[in-house]
Order: C-alpha cells, then sequence, then structure tokens
C-alpha cells in the first residue's frame, strides 16, 4: 500500500472514531435517562452514581403503567389533531403560494417567516386571552388550535417549496382535461406531494407531542393533560420521583423516535426539496 494510501486510510479511521465520540457523547442523555429509570429510589443520591443499574427494578415502569396512560392517551389525541389540521390548513396555502401566485404572497411569505419568531409564551398568553372568553381552556380541542399555529408557518413553507418543483406542464394537462384548482390540487398536487406531507406531519407530531408552554398554560389542571404535565405532576417541593420521571420519559420518546427512524427517508427529501433548481 502506498503513503498516501495509508495516510488516507488513518484519516479515514481517525474520522470515523471521532464520529463515534461525538455520537457517544450525544446519545449520553438518552443512556443516563434509560439508567436512572431502571435505578431504585434509595441508589439515586448515591455519590459517586452506579454507571449501570445494579440494581435494577421496573417500579418506574410499573409506575408509568399505573398513571400515566392516560396522559399519554391525551398527547396521542393532540398529536394526531394537530397534523390532520396542519396539513388541512398548511397544503392548500403552499399549492395556493407555489402554483397559483396570489396578489401578495411574497408579503404572506414573509408574514410567515416573522411568525416563526414570534415567542411561545406570548401567543400562549394571547390564547388564553381568547380562550378565556371562548370557554375554551382546559379543552384538547384549544390545545389542537394552539399547537397548529405552531407548526403551520413552517409547514406552508414546506410544502411551497416542495410544490414549487412539481411541472407546470402536469397542471396545464389537468386544466386541459377541465379540472378545476381544486381537483388539480386534490388529484394532483397532493399525492406528488407525499414526502412533505410525511415531513409536516412529522414535525407537527413532534411539536405538538413535546409541547409545554401551551399546555401547562392552556390546560393545566383539566381533566385531560398531555403527558409533558404527566410528567411534571411528578416534580415538587418535598417529593421527587425521579426514577418515575425517567421512565415516563422513556416511554414518551418511544413514538416520537420510532416515526423519526420509519419516516426519515420521507423527511429528507421533504426538508432539501426545492433547495436545488434544475
Amino acid at each position: 500500500m502506498s503513503r498516501n494510501g495509508k495516510r488516507t486510510g488513518v484519516n479515514r479511521a481517525g474520522k470515523t472514531a471521532l464520529g463515534v465520540l461525538l455520537t457517544g457523547l450525544m446519545l449520553f442523555p438518552v443512556y443516563w435517562m434509560l439508567n436512572v429509570s431502571l435505578t431504585r429510589p434509595q441508589d439515586l443520591r448515591k455519590s459517586p452514581p452506579d454507571l449501570f443499574p445494579v440494581h435494577g427494578t421496573l417500579a418506574g415502569y410499573r409506575t408509568v403503567l399505573d398513571e400515566q396512560l392516560p396522559y399519554l392517551g391525551t398527547s396521542l389525541v393532540i398529536g394526531l389533531g394537530t397534523v390532520a389540521l396542519t396539513v388541512a390548513l398548511s397544503a392548500p396555502a403552499g399549492y395556493a403560494l407555489a402554483k397559483l401566485r396570489p396578489r401578495g404572497g411574497g408579503i404572506l411569505t414573509f408574514v410567515l417567516l416573522a411568525a416563526q419568531m414570534i415567542p411561545g409564551i406570548i401567543m400562549a398568553m394571547g390564547f388564553y386571552a381568547i380562550y378565556l372568553q371562548l370557554g375554551l381552556l382546559q379543552s384538547v380541542p384549544g390545545l389542537i388550535v394552539a399547537d397548529s399555529t405552531l407548526a403551520v408557518p413552517f409547514a406552508v413553507l414546506i410544502f411551497t417549496a416542495f410544490m414549487s418543483g412539481i411541472p407546470d406542464e402536469l397542471l396545464q394537462a389537468a386544466r386541459t382535461d377541465g379540472a378545476g384548482p381544486w381537483r388539480t390540487f386534490r388529484s394532483i398536487v397532493l399525492p406528488m406531494s407525499r414526502n412533505a406531507v410525511v415531513t409536516v406531519s412529522l414535525f407537527a407530531f413532534l411539536w405538538s407531542w413535546s409541547d409545554f408552554v401551551f399546555a401547562s398554560t392552556l390546560v393545566n389542571g383539566g381533566a385531560r393533560e398531555p403527558i409533558t404535565l404527566g410528567i411534571y405532576h411528578y416534580i415538587g417541593n418535598n417529593n421527587q420521583e425521579w426514577n418515575a420521571i425517567m421512565a415516563t420519559a422513556v416511554v414518551a420518546s418511544l413514538p416520537a423516535a420510532v416515526i423519526l427512524v420509519l419516516a426519515q427517508r420521507y423527511v429528507a427529501a421533504g426538508v432539501t426539496a426545492g433547495a436545488v433548481k434544475d
């Protein structure tokens, strides 16, 4: 093997080792969450702490099954509702901006960008004042609408970028066959935008699943609270059930992790759509 070949092999091995090290550092909090979830309460304050659950226990997970399933069910309903509302609003809006080019479309795009810069707590206070008048506090539909406001601006931009790459000739052929804008969108544009739909759905679900600001402001103390508030109820001035907290966090992370792994191919295609012009 030539000297250049050896040097290339060493560089490649060094980059691989560095990548493994950085990946391990980033995933260590996930491992520690799993470790603490299996640790007995009396071992949680050991110094130094156990790097492995030497005397492992499933008490935290039994607590999840006994107490947290209603919260998980509520989060699932909120997540799916947010996905449905976000796609229903943002897909037609993205189609209009990409292909129908309405007057003032550039201004609307700027407004969507600016909307993503508004702090969530400010929006939560606004929703609280509105919901107080409408009687929507502590309601699942109210939280779905609030969570959708985080996802819709981003979703419209994703759909606009993706649908801009759909050839105009296809839409012109549909119009020639007598299809109107809505029929063209429903029969041609939307089926071709599968990657964008999956991307938007995933991000909308993750935002609603992990939301705490809107949940603690709009439904705190209600009959149906999401899992973020379910975890928060374990933390008090005199009681901190860390193994139950971490077990709940592990269980709550599984749906998002599974969905992300299954949809990563579509997400990559959906996010990069429109970035390269032919």
